[in-house]
């Protein structure tokens, strides 16, 4: 398995092409699959702020739309010394895949926590809700 400093780095560069015209925090993020593929992703702002995507979100798209369902970690890396937290609507888009996914939330000072989805979003709503 892909060691955790390989995905902090994978983020970190990720974040380096994050378009943010508007409030300049960059943000990236690496998803480690099962498969051992690793996606990553940055935010894109938009004029029209709802038009926003997250790092987590974008990442999780490229894996998800090549075919992958299973996670093993995400790691979000952000410009805050302190570690930067997924928003709720990321949390909400993590718990679809898995409420016990290791989310791994970096600062720029290296300075780190992990949580699950699980741990993250309490309560979740999910697909078992629908049934």
């Amino acid at each position: 398995m892909m060691e955790l400093d390989s995905l902090v780095e994978a983020a970190r560069r990720a974040s380096r092409n994050a378009y943010v015209p508007y409030s300049r925090f960059q943000v990236g993020a690496a998803v480690l699959c099962s498969s051992g593929k690793v996606y990553t992703g940055c935010n894109i702002e938009n004029a029209s702020y709802g038009g926003t995507i997250c790092a987590e979100r974008v990442a999780l798209t490229k894996a998800i739309s090549e075919g992958e369902r299973q996670f093993e970690r995400v790691v979000v890396v952000g410009p805050n010394s302190s570690p930067t937290s997924p928003c709720g609507i990321c949390r909400q888009f993590m718990a679809e895949f898995g409420l016990d996914v290791p989310v791994t939330m970096v600062g720029e000072s290296g300075e780190s926590i992990t949580m699950t989805v699980r741990e993250l979003l309490p309560d979740a709503f999910t697909p078992e809700a629908l049934k």
